[in-house]
C-alpha cells in the first residue's frame, strides 16, 4: 500500500546474509509467458490469463479521474541512484504537491462489508454493490482528497488514511496553501455509512506524519473499544500546526515524532470520542533502550539494495487469534506480540540485504509463516523487467519458529515487464483452500498473480492475469494495487482502470474440490490487513480437497484413497441421518476415519496435518447426522 507518492521518499536479529544470497529461489522465468509482449492501451490492452478469469469490470466512475488525462499523467524520470540519498521532503513544497496532484484520482485498497467492495482512492472512496460478482455496480461515491484513502470498516463505521497535505478537515477539494492551518487534516478519519449514500464524518484523528495506512485490531478482552494502528511514513507536520509534533532526531528530541507507530482508541458506541493513547517505540534497541534501534539505512556492498531507515511501518498486519502481528516497517519485518493491542511488543526482527522498502504483510491461517513484501522503487517504478533480480522487489517467507522469524525462500511474479509499467510486490491475501497456503496479489502493471507457499522454500504460481502498459511510449502509473480474495471472487483495486473481478479456476494445480471447499468460507466484514482464522465446516467438499491433496502428493496408497472416496460418495446424499441406509453409511465414515488416523502416524509433515485434517473432517460430518 506505499503509495507512489513514496518513490520520492522514497537478526531475526541475523542478517540472513549467505542463506539469503544462496537460498531457495524461484524457478526461472518462462522466455514464452504469455504476459510478455501484450499490446499497450488505457481501455483496450492486451491480456494474458491463466486458470483464472476475469467476470466484470467497471471502469472509474466520473468526477474520480481527470477528463484531459483519464489515465494520468507521465511519471517524471528516475533519480541516479548513486547520487547519495535526499533529505526527508518538505511535504509543503512544489515537488511534494505536484506529486500530490499527479497522484489525485489513483485507486488505493479495498475492504469488503455484505455485498459491498469499498475502494480508496486519493480522491476519496467508491462503493460498489457485488451481489452479482458478474454485475458489479456503482452504489455510492464520496468525494473527499487526501490520499492515500486506504480504507477499513467495522460494522458501519469506514476508516479512511489522510496523509497528504492537501487533506482538509470539511472534506473539501480546494487543497490547503499554506505550510500551518487549522483547516488541514493528517491522520484517520471515521465516517459513519449507515446510509451509503450520506456517510458521516464523525471523527478526525489528527496525527503528527499522517497516515498512509492504518490498521484495525479488536481486543477479544475489550468488546467496548476498537483499536486502531496508524503508520504514517510522510514528513512530521509543524508543531505549530499540531502541538508535540516534532522532526528532530532522535539525540536532539527523545520526544520525536519518528520511530514510532500511533495506537487510536476507538469507542464503538461513540467513534466521535476516538483518541491517540500510546505511541510505542517499537523499534527501540533492546539493549540500550535508544529508539533509533534497528536498520539505519545505506547498502551493504556491491549488489546490495540501498534500504531504508527503520524509523517508520509501512504496513501492521494483525492477527489477534494468535497474538501476532507482523509489521513491515521500511527497513526491517517485525514479528508483535499484540496480546494486549494497546501496548504491541516486538519479538523480533528481521533484516535482508536484498530489500529496499519492507512494505507489507500477510500471515499463513496457522499463523506458522508469514510473508514480508519489498516495495523496491515505491510503487511507481518497472521492477519487473528481465533485468531485475528476482529476490528485489519480491516477497520473502518466513516460517515463524518458537516466535522468531526464520528465512525460507523468496517469490516473485517471473514473467518479464517493460520499461513502461511499473511493477513491484504489492497487496494480497491467502485464498482459503483447505491444507495449503495460496496467496492472491497484486503486482501493479504486473498484474495478479496466484500462488502456492506451502513449502516455504519453492513457492509456486498457479494462476495470473495480465495486461499489457497504459501507455506505449510513456511510464504511466497503473495496475492492481490490491488483489484480494472475497466470498469466492478475486477482487481487483486497478489505480488507473477501475475494478476487475476474477474466478479462480480448476487446474492441475487446483482441483475442482479445493476450490468447492475455499467457497464455503463467508466473510460478514474483511479488512486484509486484520486476519481472521479460517475454519472449514466438516463438509463433503473439505474433505475431498483433502483426499486430492493426499491423492497429488502420493501420500495415500491408492486402495485407500479408493475407500475414502467410496464412503465420502455414499454420505454425501445423506442430508437429515434419517434416510434410509444413512446409520450404515455413517459408520463406514467413522471407519475410514480410524484408518486414516492410523496413517497419519506413519505419515510426517504437512501431509500427517492433512490426514489428521480429513479424519476429522469425516468424524465430524458423521457426528453432526447422527
Amino acid at each position: 500500500m506505499k503509495s507512489a507518492a513514496a518513490f520520492g521518499l522514497c537478526v531475526t536479529a541475523v542478517m540472513l546474509a549467505a542463506a539469503i544470497e544462496g537460498g531457495a529461489q524461484q524457478r526461472p522465468a518462462d522466455p514464452n509467458d504469455p504476459r510478455v509482449g501484450l499490446k499497450p492501451g488505457l481501455r483496450d490492452a492486451g491480456e494474458a490469463a491463466r486458470n483464472m478469469k476475469r467476470i466484470s469490470s467497471l471502469p472509474k466512475p466520473e468526477g474520480f479521474f481527470d477528463p484531459a488525462n483519464p489515465g494520468g499523467t507521465p511519471i517524471p524520470a528516475e533519480r541516479d541512484p548513486k547520487l547519495p540519498p535526499e533529505p526527508p521532503p518538505d511535504p509543503n513544497s512544489p515537488a511534494a504537491l505536484a506529486m500530490s496532484n499527479m497522484l489525485g484520482y489513483a485507486n488505493s485498497d479495498l475492504a469488503f462489508s455484505g455485498n459491498h467492495v469499498f475502494m480508496g482512492s486519493f480522491h476519496g472512496f467508491n462503493t460498489y454493490d457485488v451481489e452479482r460478482p458478474t454485475k458489479p455496480k456503482l452504489a455510492a461515491s464520496a468525494v473527499c482528497p487526501g490520499g492515500q484513502g486506504d480504507v477499513s470498516i467495522h460494522g458501519n463505521l469506514l476508516f479512511m488514511s489522510v496523509e497528504q497535505t492537501r487533506g482538509r478537515l470539511d472534506c473539501g477539494t480546494q487543497g490547503i496553501q499554506t505550510p500551518v492551518s487549522a483547516e488541514r487534516f493528517r491522520g484517520v478519519r471515521i465516517f459513519d455509512i449507515s446510509d451509503l449514500n450520506k456517510p458521516k464524518q464523525v471523527a478526525a484523528i489528527q496525527t503528527c506524519r499522517g497516515s498512509h495506512t492504518h490498521t484495525l485490531v479488536t481486543d477479544p478482552h475489550d468488546k467496548a473499544n476498537l483499536y486502531v494502528y496508524g503508520s504514517g511514513t510522510s514528513g512530521v507536520r509543524s508543531g505549530e500546526e499540531l502541538a508535540g509534533c516534532s522532526g528532530l532526531k532522535p539525540e536532539e528530541d527523545p520526544n520525536t515524532s519518528l520511530f514510532s507507530i500511533d495506537v487510536i482508541q476507538v469507542p464503538i458506541a461513540a467513534p466521535q470520542n476516538a483518541k491517540i493513547i500510546g505511541r510505542p517505540r517499537i523499534f527501540a534497541d533492546t539493549a540500550t533502550g535508544a529508539i533509533a534501534g534497528l536498520n539505519k539505512g545505506g547498502d551493504s556492498g556491491p549488489g546490495t539494495q540501498k534500504m531504508s531507515e527503520t524509523n517508520q511501518c509501512h504496513d501492521i498486519t494483525v492477527f489477534p487469534e494468535v497474538g501476532l502481528a507482523a509489521g513491515a516497517c521500511s527497513g526491517n519485518g517485525l514479528l508483535l506480540d499484540i496480546s494486549d493491542p494497546k501496548n504491541p511488543k516486538r519479538l523480533d526482527v528481521a533484516s535482508d540485504k536484498n530489500f529496499a522498502y519492507w512494505h507489507s504483510a500477510t500471515f499463513n491461517n496457522d499463523g506458522t509463516k508469514v510473508i514480508f513484501t519489498d516495495e523496491w522503487g515505491g510503487g511507481a517504478r518497472p521492477r519487473c523487467r528481465a533485468t531485475d533480480l528476482l529476490n528485489w522487489g519480491a516477497d520473502a517467507i518466513f516460517d515463524i519458529v518458537d516466535r522468531k522469524l526464520v528465512f525460507k525462500g523468496y517469490y516473485k511474479m517471473p514473467a518479464p515487464q517493460t520499461e513502461q509499467e511499473n511493477c513491484v510486490a504489492h497487496n494480497g491475501s491467502l485464498i482459503p483452500v483447505p491444507g495449503r497456503d495460496i496467496m492472491v496479489q497484486a503486482w501493479y502493471q504486473g498484474g495478479v498473480s496466484v500462488f502456492d507457499f506451502t513449502d516455504s522454500t519453492t513457492p509456486v504460481e498457479i494462476a495470473f492475469f495480465d495486461r499489457g502498459p497504459i501507455d506505449a511510449k510513456n511510464l504511466m502509473l497503473g495496475g492492481y494495487w490490491s488483489a484480494y480474495w472475497y466470498n469466492g471472487q478475486i477482487y481487483g483495486s486497478e489505480i488507473a482502470r477501475g475494478i476487475d473481478i476474477f474466478n479462480l479456476l480448476p487446474s492441475e494445480y487446483l482441483t475442482q474440490n479445493e476450490l468447492d471447499a475455499a467457497l464455503m468460507i463467508h466473510n460478514d466484514e474483511l479488512n486484509t490487513q486484520e486476519q481472521q482464522k479460517i475454519v472449514w465446516p466438516a463438509a463433503m467438499p473439505v474433505a475431498r480437497a483433502y483426499l486430492d491433496q493426499l491423492t497429488r502428493n502420493k501420500a495415500i496408497q491408492p486402495d485407500r484413497a479408493k475407500a475414502v472416496k467410496a464412503a465420502i460418495d455414499k454420505a454425501d446424499g445423506i442430508r437429515t441421518g434419517k434416510e434410509r441406509g444413512a446409520a450404515a453409511a455413517l459408520d463406514q465414515l467413522d471407519a475410514v476415519a480410524g484408518q486414516l488416523e492410523t496413517d497419519a502416524s506413519a505419515a510426517s509433515g504437512r501431509d500427517a496435518v492433512r490426514f489428521h485434517a480429513l479424519a476429522d473432517t469425516l468424524k465430524g460430518r458423521s457426528a453432526k447426522l447422527r
